[in-house]
Parts: structure tokens; sequence; C-alpha cells
């Protein structure tokens, strides 16, 4: 009986360790990066002197600023990692789309930002193809150096693009490019009953649409039924305790918060992408709980999505998670992360 309790007792101290240390480890990660925030970083060597590399000039471009005047209406972010075989398809039918609206539409003006997440295979050069074809105007590769993960590459990219509006879709392509007309026009309708302006004077809204703060999510949630059962069976346990874990993390309203296509307003993406902190997957979830803060309005939008092979998901991915979401309940509940207006 005497053994029996010992090794309870042995047990129950050995819970309390691992708890113990891992409760230390993630106060200090999380007290680690409460400075990592663009207002902080701004000022800093690594945010002011990023550039874009120009293969056919050979000469550096300075990088714009996200608290600069809008340059273009539209800004697409590509974060890549490792997306050699994956990106010239989604870049091909990316830059079709946009080059065909440019065609039609004489005022409307973008950028594609391929920001490469320190890939180790030719995503690199696939990147500067595009920008050689289309020129550095349209076309901008910005190279982080090494791997910091998605959510570190979309933050710098949205904080040194010119447009208006800013979309953020995988490299996969996913989802259908021209769905961004959807986020588009809610962003619009949302923007107009936001100033109270009618159709009459929709031709105003284009020059204002930057300055008022609104998200929209593309949603993969309709086609939840479907995904459960052609999707992995790992993935599916992983992201369904992924939502209940972010229902406790940031609250509900939003029921896909995992899709890679979302817009934002520059005034938006200016509050958001200044005060994120996450780098990895779950940088979705602190956007949500930035724009509750913020109070930025988010609307949901269904669009057309299929899995694409090749994605970087997969069972080691839980525990990142679960350390992300828990670096985002200590940094805010304790005070250690600050958000800047």
């Amino acid at each position: 009986m005497g053994c029996l309790w010992t090794i309870t007792e042995l047990f129950f101290i050995v819970i309390l360790i691992v708890f113990s240390v891992l409760a230390t480890a993630i106060i200090f990660e999380a007290f680690r990066r409460k400075s990592n925030n663009a207002f902080i970083l701004h000022f800093s060597h690594d945010e002011t002197h990023a550039i874009f590399e120009d293969p056919n000039s050979l000469k550096p471009v300075p990088c714009p600023y996200i608290l600069d005047p809008a340059e273009k209406y539209l800004s697409l972010i590509i974060p890549a990692f490792n997306e050699e075989h994956r990106l010239p398809v989604a870049l091909d039918e990316t830059m079709n789309y946009l080059q065909q609206r440019a065609a039609k539409d004489k005022s409307f003006s973008y950028e594609v930002l391929i920001v490469d997440d320190g890939s180790a295979d030719g995503t690199k050069r696939v990147a500067f193809d595009f920008v050689r074809k289309y020129n550095i105007e349209n076309v901008r590769v910005l190279p982080l150096g090494r791997n910091y993960g998605k959510g570190e590459a979309i933050r710098k990219g949205m904080l040194h693009s010119r447009g208006q509006l800013l979309l953020m879709l995988d490299a996969d392509g996913a989802t259908k490019v021209d769905d961004l007309e959807k986020l588009e026009k809610q962003i619009q309708a949302s923007a107009r009953k936001e100033i109270n302006f009618g159709n009459e004077l929709a031709g105003d809204l284009s020059s204002r649409i930057s300055d008022i703060p609104i998200a929209a999510f593309g949603s993969r949630a309709h086609l939840e039924k479907k995904a459960l059962s052609t999707r992995k069976w790992y993935r599916n346990v992983l992201m369904k305790g992924f939502h209940i874990v972010v229902l406790l993390a940031a609250g509900p309203g939003i029921r896909d918060t995992q899709c890679g296509f979302k817009m934002f307003t520059r005034a938006a993406a200016r509050k958001l992408f200044t005060n994120i902190h996450l780098k990895r997957w779950c940088f979705d979830v602190e956007l949500v709980y930035l724009c509750k803060w913020f109070s930025i309005p988010m609307i949901e939008i269904s669009v057309n999505w299929s899995e694409i092979p090749g994605s970087k998901v997969n069972l080691l991915s839980i525990p990142n998670m679960l350390w992300e979401l828990a670096l985002m309940s200590v940094g805010y509940r304790c005070g250690l992360w600050k958000i800047h207006a």
C-alpha cells in the first residue's frame, strides 16, 4: 500500500514539475514577445531598412510602409515557404485575372507581393521569374532570409504594401483569386454604411475606403460536411479541437478563422498588423481578437475552395498551435502585450 502511495505521489510531483516548467516557459516567451509589434520595430533597422530586390535593374527598391498613403488600389500578399512547385500555377492564375481586370478598368491598379519565408528550394527563383515578366511595379519579392512562419511573412507583406485594399492569399491557389470580388463588394457595402453614403456617391468611395477599418474573412464553413468526408482524419481532429480552443481564446464571431483568404482596408491593416505578435499558424486567431478589441467590423464570406496536395499542416502542427494560443491568452490577459491604437 505504501509503495502505491509513493508511486502516486511521484506521478503527481512529475505532473506538477512539468506544468510549472511549461507555465514558466509560456510566461517567459510571452514576455519576450511583448515588444514584437511594428510600432516599436518600425524604428529598428529590421523594419526601416527592408528592401525589395529588382532582378531586372539589380538595384534595391526601398519598401513603402503601412503608415504611408496608398499608391495602389489592391495589394495581394502571398506568403511562400518551399512553394517551388505550387506557386507558378497560382501566380499564373492570379496575374491573368489581374491583367484582364486592369484591361477592362483603367483605374484599377494592383501589386502582387510574394514574401519568401526562408525557402530552401527554388521558390525565390520562381518568384523572381514573375518579377522579370511583369516588372517590379506590379510584382515584388520580399525575402525574409530565414523561416519565421506564415504569420510573420504576412505581417511583413502587409506592412510593406501599397494598396487601399490588402488581400492575403495562400501560395497553393486553393481559393480562386476572382473570389476576392466577393470580399471587395462586402467591404464596399460596409464602407457605405459606415460613412452614410448612398449609391449616387459611390464614385467617391474608392478614394476613402482605405481610411475605414473593415476586415473581410473568406470562409470554408459551408464546405465543412464535404471536407469531413474527404480530408485526412488527423486534419479533421485537428480542426475540430482547434475550433474549440479558438472559442476559448478569442470568443465567437468567425466560424472559419483559418481560411488563408482575407481582405483588409488599409486602415484595418494598419491597426492589426502593427500590433500582431504571433508568427505562425495561429496569427489568424489573434487577428480576430484584435478586430474585436478595435471594434473593426468583421464580415465572413463563403468562398470557393479546394484542397491542394502539399499542405504544411500535419500532426506536428497541433502542439505549435496550442503553444501559440497559450502565448496569446497569457500575453493579453496578463497585460504583457500592449495594443497601440
